[in-house]
């Protein structure tokens, strides 16, 4: 019998490199069409000052967005949008300007996710959350942004 005892979760470095260039490229079509918690993360380098588009998973929750950092707090996304203070969602044909990431705990978090997640999260030990604030109070529509139908 396992002992009990607390892990935390992150998912191994070569998942992650391989997600960043070849998923992620895959998963954009999920996140133009609307479906599922499938988001682009839009934000801006911390050195080199060049935008970046990230394809992530997001919860709405309350007036902002949940995310569960699988690979931990030390992806680039997370660490650009930190020190830049903010950056965009672009969730369901809509872009939110939304504020610095904010850690949160797991019971702030769960609710957020659809039930099936909440004990994966909780028996993998995962730990690392973020909530980010929607800044404006209505999210500019993508087809009116560019001043095209949608």
């Amino acid at each position: 019998m396992v002992p009990n005892r607390t892990r935390f979760f992150t998912l191994p470095s070569r998942i992650r490199i391989f997600n960043k260039y070849v998923t992620n490229r895959l998963l954009r079509v999920f996140a133009h069409l609307s479906l599922g918690p499938f988001a682009i993360i839009r934000h801006v380098g911390r050195s080199s000052g060049k935008p970046y588009e990230t394809v992530i998973w997001v919860w709405p929750l309350r007036e902002g967005f949940v995310i569960a950092l699988t690979y931990g707090s030390k992806v680039d996304w997370y660490r650009n949008m930190s020190a830049a203070g903010g950056g965009a969602v672009l969730w369901h044909k809509r872009v939110y300007v939304v504020g610095k990431p904010e850690p949160i705990d797991l019971e702030t978090a769960l609710p957020a996710f659809p039930a099936l997640f909440r004990p994966i999260f909780r028996r993998a030990g995962m730990q690392d959350f973020v909530w980010m604030k929607s800044l404006a109070s209505n999210p500019v529509t993508l087809g009116k942004a560019a001043g095209s139908p949608q």
